[in-house]
């Protein structure tokens, strides 16, 4: 499956409560084009990311109303999209309007990207944003059904980077990962959520040898 291909895939993905950051425009936050704008950044970031060895693919669990849902980028809030764009010699244009917005997941994980060159591609075990019935600006657990086509499209990225390994941040990203793959180191550390933290934070530095510094996220 060739780049344009994964995210035309994306972009057909369709469920219940669920809202695609591809193909959906949200009448309160996005600007008109959102859709578009979320897509070529993917598309660009994934075209970028085939063209070099990558050592990793982060997997977490599903895009966040204050993250992904807005950018469109895996574990990326409004304040790390640049950032995140710049590390595959891209650019992009924020798909949201007002203030940009944080979010606290995001500002760990990208405390840790901040000291890290290897190259890292960011995912999720279902890449849409699945909220509550009635409240589009909550968070929730994808279902089996969701999971299932979810994992389908994560083996393609896979086969389409071909990583060194995958890090499963979190109980369900290391369920799917080790479900998909025998033969590829997975590396299970603990989600930064929850009280997470501080554990998080410490497997990662071991991961990457980074050196231990005291690390404050601002919310």
């Amino acid at each position: 499956m060739k780049p344009i291909e994964f995210v035309e895939t994306l972009c057909h993905l369709n469920f219940e409560n669920v809202f695609n950051p591809y193909s959906g425009k949200c009448d309160v936050h996005d600007l008109d084009d959102a859709p578009r704008r979320r897509s070529n950044a993917l598309l660009a970031m994934l075209k970028a990311a085939s063209d070099v060895e990558v050592d990793a693919i982060w997997i977490g669990r599903d895009l966040g109303y204050r993250g992904g849902r807005r950018t469109g980028l895996a574990l990326t809030d409004d304040v790390h999209i640049f950032e995140h764009a710049a590390r595959w010699g891209i650019t992009t244009e924020r798909p949201t309007k007002g203030e940009p917005v944080m979010e606290r997941t995001a500002a760990v994980i990208w405390s840790v990207l901040s000291q890290i060159n290897a190259s890292v591609f960011l995912w999720n075990v279902f890449p849409l944003h699945p909220h509550e019935s009635g409240d589009p600006f909550s968070n929730r657990s994808h279902n089996a059904n969701e999971r299932q086509a979810g994992e389908e499209i994560l083996a393609q990225l896979i086969l389409l980077l071909r990583p060194k390994r995958l890090i499963a941040i979190g109980n369900d990203a290391a369920k799917t990962a080790n479900r998909l793959t025998a033969s590829m180191k997975v590396h299970e550390i603990r989600h930064p959520s929850y009280g997470g933290q501080t554990q998080f934070l410490k497997q990662t530095r071991e991961l990457y040898s980074l050196p231990e510094r005291e690390t404050r996220v601002l919310f």
